[in-house]
């Protein structure tokens, strides 16, 4: 009979550190499923509705400076699903969302830049398809009207290239390609863009820039925290 007690005292007991163990399992298991959703819906968001971007140049002063930190929507002039691999940059197999609609001339746009499926670029449509752009000492023409360009535009160099030497300052006139829009940086005479290297093809066009979430000085000293961050330029962009 002791043996008995015994074995039904044991196997109660085994019982019961099999429940505290599957009681300890669980806990494990719903944390990974939950960061497994969380994952998800993480990726999903980046690739499917917003997505932040650096801007690590000066090709976009003023309107947008080194150290800025932007939203771009990706609604509105659709996306490329799933695009890159989060964290890896790695390009995946994709397809194109369609948008609400194409940018047009004065709208900023992020693409995946022509030359390299790696990098994503930050520029301004002047022009879209059908439509011919011209550059004649630095003024630039669209159609054969002046273009108005937007606060934020500017020159540095006073010096003027002729188109015989390079695109810069002096540039078609060029008819935009069905299907493609044509982009300038808006610090023009130090923006690598379809003045050197053509339009983008829309099924490049990856967001519509929104605001201006962060922005970080790195000419501060790094002790002065609250200096580095350029409040003022927080906001809604144009």
């Amino acid at each position: 009979m002791a043996t008995k007690k015994e074995d039904k005292s044991t196997a109660t007991e085994e019982k019961g550190e099999s429940m505290a163990t599957e009681k300890k399992e669980k806990p494990k298991r719903s944390a990974f499923r939950e960061l497994g959703i969380a994952i998800f819906l993480a990726i999903l968001i980046r690739a499917t509705f917003v997505q932040a971007y650096h801007i690590p140049s000066g090709s976009m002063e003023d309107t947008l400076l080194e150290g800025d930190y932007v939203l771009g929507d990706k609604l509105t002039f659709g996306t490329q699903i799933p695009d890159r691999l989060p964290f890896f940059n790695t390009k995946l197999p994709s397809f194109r969302l369609p948008g609400f609609s194409d940018p047009g001339p004065g709208d900023l746009v992020i693409f995946e830049f022509p030359e390299d499926a790696s990098r994503d670029f930050i520029k301004r449509c002047v022009a879209s398809a059908g439509q011919t752009v011209e550059i004649k000492d630095k003024v630039l023409y669209v159609d054969g009207k002046p273009f108005e360009n937007p606060p934020g535009v500017k020159h540095e160099d006073p010096r003027v290239w002729g188109g015989q030497y390079q695109p810069r300052d002096n540039y078609g006139p060029y008819r935009v390609p069905p299907g493609h829009i044509f982009v300038m940086g808006d610090n023009r005479d130090s923006s690598y863009d379809s003045r050197f290297w053509g339009p983008v093809p829309l099924e490049k066009v990856k967001a519509h820039p929104l605001f201006i979430y962060y922005s970080w000085d790195s000419t501060k000293p790094l002790w002065n925290v609250f200096a580095k961050i350029r409040w003022g330029r927080l906001g809604l962009l144009n």
